[in-house]
């Protein structure tokens, strides 16, 4: 685990190897056990590492025997023994113990399409220094981010992409169809970043760089066809590969650990830990102390009763997180503002686990792969209220616009899903799931924007333009694993652990694992309203009946109650009409008319002000070039 960066001139011409000094300090938390740089004409490559597997000799760069080849990589390759012995049964010598090094013998040996043989999370720089050729490369499901900044002189990389704007001439500034997908949904959907001129590279693509032409390729998808197979078979397929899974990942040469939420992803990845294990495993849970919006999102009990059941080493923290303090600083880690509340847990739960572990199992994408967003209900349900008279159906759907939106008790929460479902009762199937994820509708973000784009970029209707699969909620899969799961779950969960040193694995986002729940029928996936039926299903003798179907709760904090009380003032203010004005992207009257609805709970306005104050705290940072602990002191001093 690290973080890698590098250059290359398209021209030809030598780089000035120094320049990746500043991108190296800039990510050390990626990587505070070692560093390195190899440069050779015009390439430069370097990394910072997080020693986890042979610590002694895998330092990076990487090459081979005769020194043609060079890697820096990111991530683990999970599969590194079985092809380490195959590819040295067909004569291979290797230098190190590195799980990465198998990249360099694969390409020796297959070309490019030594990727089809890697199962692991990475993104990696390969430099052929025969042809001159630098090969970039993301994971299948996105993992691990790649940013690319081309500005037809040269190119250069970086796992984040603060290492870009520390290069000589780089600045920060907003690029207008990143903003317009951040106000649609909540985060920057790829390719594109909240940072004019620097992309993300897309999950499951190589980048090559070759006599100064860029191609770009897409070598996996989620797979579009269904099986056949009976519900048993479904049932141990699925149980098997989600063990194999957690046992391949708890390769390591340092202590590992596993975050526990209570949930059925987390538990599982815990209960198969534990069978592997001749070690108790450590276990680590987070909560939150204060009134019952806090409590509401509590979720202790439920994890101290899997810790219980498989013997672990539990360790648990109770928090009253300073959020005023934290912004600043977690936005900074991001390198682009979120309105997803869950990267303020998962930065607080892993500072805290980080103190005993150097590696962490998850059990995020299991809600993707089997059916466990509520969302995903939607169809289920319309097929019920379609059958109602039409007179009916008018009048639910008015009332639903007179229905109370809050998020922060039970049923606060359910009649906000039945108000989101009635308003999006009457649209097609893929409108219908967007007004669902979606955080500022098409009409609402154009209000927002002083200046909408000239072009724009619809990520959703890309992704469904993909999604090939005859199957409604493997469609929705399928648009999920392009868009929500890398450029929101999977980017926070990488930038907030990371932020402390901290190695997170994700088991259930496997990619054998993955081919085989796409292809799984969604009659098997939800059934009669029951959300993960398979799921359950096959983990029914190994997790209590009350973990299998406990009401589900989010990664996430009461932003919404807080942005109501203790927060209100910072909201103000952070989005006064002087600094609205100030920044020059937003109409105030429309900032204005979101916080009075959200205050009088005409609408939860949770995501969206989130976002808003998110975005004004990051710009803060990065458009106005100061310090994250000056931002926090300025924020405090407007609660104070």
């Amino acid at each position: 685990m690290c973080g890698i960066y590098g250059i290359i001139d398209l021209d030809g011409a030598a780089v000035d190897a120094g320049l990746l000094d500043a991108m190296g300090r800039v990510t050390r938390h990626r990587g505070p056990d070692d560093q390195g740089v190899y440069a050779d004409g015009p390439c430069a490559i370097g990394m910072r590492r997080l020693s986890i597997i042979d610590l002694a000799g895998g330092h990076q760069p990487l090459k081979n025997a005769d020194g043609t080849l060079w890697l820096v990589c990111n991530g683990e390759i999970y599969n590194f023994r079985e092809l380490r012995a195959g590819l040295q049964a067909r004569g291979h010598r290797f230098l190190t113990g590195s799980d990465c090094e198998v990249i360099l013998h694969l390409y020796a040996e297959h070309g490019d399409t030594f990727i089809d043989h890697l199962n692991g999370m990475f993104n990696f720089a390969l430099w052929d220094a025969v042809r001159r050729r630098l090969i970039l490369g993301r994971d299948r499901l996105g993992v691990k981010p790649l940013y690319v900044r081309n500005d037809g002189r040269r190119l250069a990389f970086a796992t984040e992409a603060k290492a870009l704007l520390a290069l000589p001439g780089v600045t920060a500034e907003v690029d207008p169809v990143g903003l317009q997908s951040y106000l649609r949904l909540g985060y920057v959907a790829a390719p594109y970043s909240m940072f004019k001129g620097i992309a993300k590279l897309p999950p499951a693509s190589l980048l090559a760089i070759e006599r100064g032409q860029v191609e770009e390729r897409r070598y996996w998808r989620v797979p579009a066809d269904i099986g056949t197979a009976g519900e048993d078979e479904w049932l141990q397929r699925v149980r098997a590969r989600i063990e194999e899974s957690v046992r391949m990942q708890m390769v390591s040469d340092v202590p590992i650990g596993a975050f526990l939420s209570g949930g059925i992803d987390s538990s599982a990845v815990v209960a198969f830990m534990a069978k592997h294990s001749e070690q108790p495993i450590r276990t680590y849970a987070i909560g939150f102390s204060g009134g019952a919006a806090d409590q509401f999102y509590n979720e202790l009990p439920y994890a101290r009763r899997v810790a219980g059941l498989f013997r672990t080493e539990h360790h648990e923290i109770q928090v009253k997180p300073d959020v005023v303090g934290l912004l600043p600083k977690l936005l900074w880690h991001m390198d682009e503002p979120i309105a997803d509340t869950a990267f303020i847990t998962t930065y607080l739960v892993s500072e805290f686990a980080h103190k005993d572990v150097t590696v962490i199992l998850s059990g995020v994408g299991g809600d993707e792969l089997f059916g466990g967003y509520r969302r995903y209900l939607g169809n289920h349900y319309l097929g019920r209220f379609d059958r109602l008279p039409g007179t009916l159906k008018r009048a639910a759907i008015g009332f639903g616009k007179l229905l109370p939106s809050d998020r922060h008790s039970g049923l606060l929460n359910l009649l906000r899903y039945a108000k989101g479902f009635l308003a999006g009762a009457d649209l097609p199937f893929e409108e219908r799931y967007l007004s669902y994820i979606q955080v500022f509708g098409r009409t609402a973000a154009a209000d927002m924007l002083l200046r909408p784009p000239q072009t724009s970029f619809d990520a959703i209707a890309s992704a469904f333009a993909g999604a090939k699969s005859p199957d409604m909620l493997n469609r929705l899969f399928a648009v999920d694993a392009e868009t929500q799961l890398p450029d929101d779950l999977l980017l926070l969960t990488d930038k907030m652990t990371m932020a402390t040193s901290l190695e997170c694995r994700v088991p259930l986002l496997d990619h054998e694992l993955v081919e085989l729940a796409a292809r799984m029928p969604e009659s098997l996936k939800l059934r009669g309203g029951v959300l993960k039926y398979t799921l359950k299903k096959a983990l029914a003798d190994l997790l209590p009946q009350d973990i299998l179907y406990r009401r589900k709760r989010g990664f996430g904090t009461p932003m919404g109650a807080w942005l109501k009380g203790e927060l209100a003032p910072l909201l103000k203010s952070v989005l006064s009409e002087t600094s609205i004005a100030r920044r020059g992207l937003f109409r105030f009257e429309a900032v204005r008319e979101l916080i009075a609805a959200h205050e009088r709970n005409a609408v939860d306005g949770t995501d969206q002000l989130l976002s808003l104050l998110n975005f004004e705290v990051w710009a803060r940072i990065y458009l106005d070039g100061r310090e994250p602990g000056d931002v926090a002191a300025e924020l405090k001093e407007t609660l104070a």
